[in-house]
């Protein structure tokens, strides 16, 4: 009988991951059934796809209008499963929403496999009681994250960063002249999400324009997804920006180009690292609900995943400092675009600065560019499904 495997993704990034790891899996196994909720990367990649949970993905208090949605889609998922059960359950990323279906699988005593550990050791490690209980491997895509989810009680391994499965090959630096010897090319990097590109789109247009009183002829390049082009469009649109190009999809094409970008924190900052382009990161919270919660609920005091990830100790953040920084951090962001273009002219203004960042940069890719991610997640699955399989038999 074929294994079956259900996945469930929330986001881009996900559906991406996802994707590949389908391929993987596939590999692996040609006869491998993989159904789930996600989005058209996945279903490219030769999954059924029920629901489309990926084109609406959002985050913040906006998320809160999917919350029917979601619901909707566990009752539809609980029927599902007791029709039709998988051998396994696959949640990538997104834990605030796969926790969720993690806790109807295990109710089905169906197995349940978390890729892209949540990162409870940044926020809310009050949540790992739930991981214990309703996931049963966490396939980690940080270093430090296996020692840290086994030390409580977790079973976690370390299998890699999916990105460095999906980069282009042959990363290098961009031909032809570069910056100082032509105007410079700053890249503004809004999120995957409709809700961040929302939130952050507009202030970073700010600042871009303020360099421009510098660096009149400087172009800007702005990479989207489809959910977040409508936006940014938009936006270019209203404000006439001159010099300035949106391409869907196109981040491996336009980043590399780039002499700085501008993005918002997330996983776009190792993606931007993986290029060797210097860079800045922010991202917009409102003064309101940081001061009201945030400072309280997320305890870590470092952002950006390349800050973290060049820590000597990323889980613990008693004596984290910004002086210790690759990459100058603007989180939470509630403020104007001036200080972000006073930081981005400080480095165009002084070439060794960007040239230094750069360097660090590639020290840090170089440790965790190691493409096998997503193979070594799809040996984890099969694992858990063959051992399920002996159990089952042994219980006959």
């Amino acid at each position: 009988m074929a294994r079956r495997v259900f996945m469930t993704v929330a986001e881009v990034s996900g559906d991406k991951h996802a994707a590949q790891l389908i391929q993987s899996l596939r590999k692996l196994d040609p006869e491998i059934i993989i159904e789930g909720l996600g989005g058209p990367r996945m279903m490219a990649a030769g999954a059924t796809i029920h629901r489309d949970t990926v084109t609406k993905a959002t985050m913040g208090w906006r998320g809160i209008f999917r919350a029917s949605e979601v619901m909707d889609a566990l009752r539809w998922t609980r029927k599902h499963f007791a029709a039709n059960p998988p051998d396994l359950q696959i949640g990538v990323d997104s834990p605030s929403m796969n926790f969720h279906f993690a806790k109807v699988a295990r109710e089905m005593n169906i197995p349940v496999l978390q890729y892209v550990a949540p990162q409870l050791w940044a926020w809310a490690t009050w949540r790992m009681k739930k991981l214990r209980r309703w996931v049963d491997q966490v396939a980690c895509i940080l270093p430090f994250e296996e020692a840290y989810f086994r030390s409580h009680g977790v079973n976690a391994t370390f299998v890699g960063h999916p990105l460095f499965d999906e980069l282009p090959p042959g990363r290098g630096d961009a031909a032809g002249p570069a910056f100082p010897d032509r105007p410079p090319v700053i890249g503004l990097l809004a999120g995957s999400r409709k809700s961040e590109a929302e939130a952050n789109f507009s202030g970073l247009l700010d600042a871009a324009e303020q360099i421009r009183r510098d660096f009149p002829d400087a172009t800007l390049l702005v990479p989207t997804t489809p959910a977040t082009a409508p936006i940014v469009d938009r936006e270019i649109a209203r404000r006439g920006t001159q010099n300035i190009t949106a391409g869907v999809d196109q981040f491996d094409v336009m980043v590399p180009r780039c002499d700085l970008c501008m993005t918002v924190s997330g996983t776009a900052t190792l993606h931007v690292a993986s290029f060797g382009v210097p860079m800045l990161v922010v991202y917009r919270v409102s003064r309101l609900a940081w001061n009201a919660a945030g400072r309280w609920l997320v305890p870590t005091r470092t952002f950006a995943l390349v800050n973290l990830l060049a820590a000597s100790n990323p889980t613990d953040q008693t004596n984290a400092s910004r002086a210790d920084h690759i990459v100058p951090e603007f989180v939470p962001w509630h403020g104007s675009g001036e200080p972000l273009a006073r930081t981005a002219l400080d480095l165009l203004h002084h070439p060794e600065k960007l040239a230094a960042q750069r360097e660090k940069l590639r020290t840090l890719v170089e440790s965790l560019d190691h493409p096998g991610a997503s193979d070594k997640t799809a040996r984890l699955a099969l694992d858990m499904i063959d051992r399920r399989g002996k159990t089952r038999v042994r219980a006959m």
